[in-house]
């Protein structure tokens, strides 16, 4: 935003001053940065000198961003202390843009600009000819406007109908015949996005998907630092930092980087998934909706539930049915479970329970928030997504289940459904059911203590836990799972009949050569 107000803060050594008296004119500004309480610096150089500013301080240089501080984090501060423009290589949900947008903390508060100029010009060294114009005639006289951080941050998605005109800009005739100027003015320019992105930060995503003649249009501000307009004698050298994101797979999927365009780009970094379960599920607690206001009861969601949320998109990216090229989104959990999370609200207003407790049961009720996160290879096309989707979560909870019940005792439950006993539940049974039903396994309710729920806890959340052990142990094929019979004993696989061993007979000859062969099975 633009404001000329009474008071304002100034980011790096004007942020620990105290609040100083609005300099609102350019003779005020020159004593300011010749005093040194006002910076003059380029882009590059400000982000550089506060990212340094917060190395020193130990301040969080990215919030929000989980899992990258040990790799892709370090090489993003080298690209800015390197003042190189950057590209950031990554597959869907590795929060490439959410990066780019925290690069704008590191921005000044507030820089001078000249008022009303459509590409931000620097009051001490305009580049229109505008505002040149009105500085002879005004001197030190002439208004400051004053620029904030968020309004110098640029964004563009790059599509196959981005032209050279949306990104550089063009000769707007109108203005010219209205205003009596020759075309080769540029006060006859319409400016586009990177010119007006000037005296900040400008990023591309999805650079792969420009056309190859609009890359070759960002040759010159990313090697000269300038800007040319259709074929007149017209340069703007833009003070801009540039940063693009790409997948990699789009190389060959729907376009490429031309190599004159890489060769030009400071650093290529790599982003990658969360390396592990715990940093998955920091993201998606971040992310996901589920403290929830209103009329609905309170969620509970219990810890085992979340790890199945996430180990179902790890599971998904090993999965050979899953195209691993298009990789599985870190959207995937975080809409699963925003998701399972309605699903325990619809449970619980409907048997009118104080507490909206998840269940490993209301994760396949979210299937509608998987099938469409991932892409399937021939294999996986065949069977359907909604089936992939399910055994990616049998197999998630196998995971995490074993994790849980491995070094617990649960042959007692095992014995009482292979002696006959079943149990059926569906998603939407209510909880004083379900515990009144698990009183009849010996040492099931027992068990929901060691898996994490508290001694006294709501009946709602004890039956989560119910439903945990008892998903578990199907998925760890201890004990079967159908739609008509609920939970019952383990299917046992079915044994071949032996066969009699045939007596030795002494007067059976080996057979000769040349004869019929002979198989055993």
């Amino acid at each position: 935003m633009m404001s000329a107000g009474p008071a304002f803060r100034l980011a790096g050594k004007i942020s620990r001053m105290a609040t100083l008296q609005p300099l609102l004119t350019l003779g005020a500004l020159k004593i300011a940065v010749a005093s040194g309480a006002v910076p003059h610096r380029s882009v590059q150089q400000e982000v550089r000198d506060n990212l340094i500013a917060r190395l020193k301080s130990g301040e969080t240089l990215f919030p929000g961003i989980v899992g990258y501080n040990d790799t892709v984090i370090p090489q993003v501060v080298n690209a800015l202390l390197s003042q190189h423009h950057f590209i950031l290589l990554g597959l869907r949900g590795q929060a490439k843009t959410r990066l780019l947008r925290a690069l704008a903390t590191l921005l000044d508060e507030w820089v001078p600009v000249m008022p009303g100029c459509e590409i931000n010009d620097d009051p001490l060294a305009p580049l229109c000819s505008a505002c040149r114009t009105r500085i002879a005639n005004e001197g030190d006289a002439t208004p400051v406007a004053w620029l904030g951080r968020d309004a110098r941050y640029v964004e563009k998605l790059a599509t196959p109908d981005v032209t050279i005109a949306d990104m550089v800009g063009d000769i707007d005739p109108i203005k010219a015949a209205r205003s009596g100027l020759q075309l080769s003015s540029d006060l006859t320019m319409h400016y586009g996005l990177l010119p007006r992105a000037n005296r900040g930060i400008f990023a591309i995503n999805e650079l792969p998907d420009l056309a190859g003649k609009i890359q070759v249009g960002l040759f010159n501000i990313l090697q000269e630092g300038d800007v040319q307009i259709k074929g007149y004698p017209i340069r703007l050298p833009l003070d801009v930092l540039m940063a693009f994101t790409a997948n990699p797979e789009d190389y060959t999927a729907r376009g490429k980087i031309i190599t004159p365009l890489k060769d030009r780009i400071g650093s290529e970094i790599r982003t990658h998934y969360p390396p592990g379960r715990q940093a998955a599920m920091s993201i998606t607690a971040q992310e996901a909706w589920i403290l929830r206001e209103g009329g609905a009861p309170p969620v509970e969601l219990p810890t085992f539930v979340a790890e199945v949320v996430e180990e179902i998109a790890f599971q998904a990216r090993q999965d050979r049915r899953v195209d691993r090229r298009s990789g599985v989104s870190q959207r995937l959990p975080i809409s699963a479970l925003e998701n399972v999370t309605s699903n325990a609200e619809r449970r619980a207003l409907a048997c009118g329970e104080s507490v909206a407790a998840a269940r490993v049961t209301d994760v396949y009720a979210a299937l509608p928030a998987m099938t469409g996160k991932f892409e399937l290879e021939y294999e996986g096309e065949l069977k359907g997504a909604e089936v992939i989707a399910r055994e990616l979560v049998r197999a998630a909870v196998a995971t995490v289940a074993d994790g849980y019940l491995s070094h617990l005792d649960t042959h007692r439950v095992i014995e009482w459904f292979d002696l006959g006993g079943s149990l059926q539940f569906t998603d939407t049974t209510g909880a004083t059911d379900i515990v009144a039903a698990a009183q009849q396994v010996q040492g099931l309710v027992e068990l929901t203590q060691q898996v994490g729920i508290p001694a006294h806890a709501p009946e709602p959340v004890v039956a989560a836990g119910i439903d945990f052990i008892l998903e578990g142990l199907y998925a760890l094929k201890k004990i079967s799972r159908s739609e008509d019979r609920g939970y019952h004993a383990g299917e046992s696989p079915a044994r071949r009949p032996s066969r009699p061993a045939p007596a030795d007979d002494p007067d059976d000859e080996p057979p000769q050569g040349g004869g019929r062969k002979r198989y055993y099975n």
